[in-house]
């Protein structure tokens, strides 16, 4: 395992995931079940979708460098170009409070966090940060270390969200850390496309 490859991934995933509906979703749903429950439910979500994603980037590793390259470096600008917009709109979070709640039904114990795998699982296919997930194991071809790092970061976010979204929130507004998500993938796709003309 590469400590900095950890890190890098860790730091990416986060920042992009901290404004995402995951953090909304999972701040919902820790108002209406426990929020051990909400985060054993949504990191199990978690875990099999960032083993998805590391699987299909090592998949990727066998392509071609430089197209990996190229693919990786416009999923990471694409990826800034989308929470630019999100965090251009300022009403979307609570449109995505709404929704999770009316997903969430009466549950306690074990179907509580069944509720909140299911409700995570499919809100979270081809979301950013599988995208960023599957393009560090493409560039780093360390796919240990970019799972221990993505899967780390997702459980961060949802433990912050499940115990004090809503006090984070206070503090920091979810369009600035759209912004600032949108900085470190502009960042990873300037470096990606160095590497790739250099």
């Amino acid at each position: 395992m590469d400590l900095a490859v950890i890190a890098l991934t860790f730091a990416a995933i986060f920042v992009v995931e901290l404004p995402d509906k995951t953090f909304v979703a999972t701040l919902v749903l820790a108002t209406k079940y426990r929020p051990l429950l909400v985060w054993i439910g949504v990191g199990s979500a978690f875990l099999v979708q960032t083993l998805v994603a590391v699987l299909l980037g090592h998949a990727v590793t066998y392509l071609p460098e430089q197209v990996v390259r190229a693919v990786a470096g416009a999923i990471f600008l694409v990826g800034a170009v989308l929470l630019f917009r999100e965090g251009r709109s300022h009403h979307q979070a609570s449109e995505d409070e709404e929704e999770y709640a009316a997903k969430a039904t009466a549950a306690t114990g074990w179907k509580a966090v069944l509720t909140c795998f299911l409700i995570l699982f499919a809100a979270e296919w081809g979301d950013l940060s599988q995208l960023l997930t599957i393009s560090l194991v493409a560039k780093y071809d360390d796919p240990v270390s970019v799972f221990v790092g993505a899967l780390g970061a997702l459980l961060v976010v949802s433990g912050l969200a499940a115990v004090s979204g809503r006090a984070l929130l206070r503090f920091i507004s979810l369009h600035v850390l759209h912004y600032v998500g949108a900085a470190v993938c502009l960042l990873l796709a300037a470096l990606t496309a160095y590497e790739l003309l250099a």
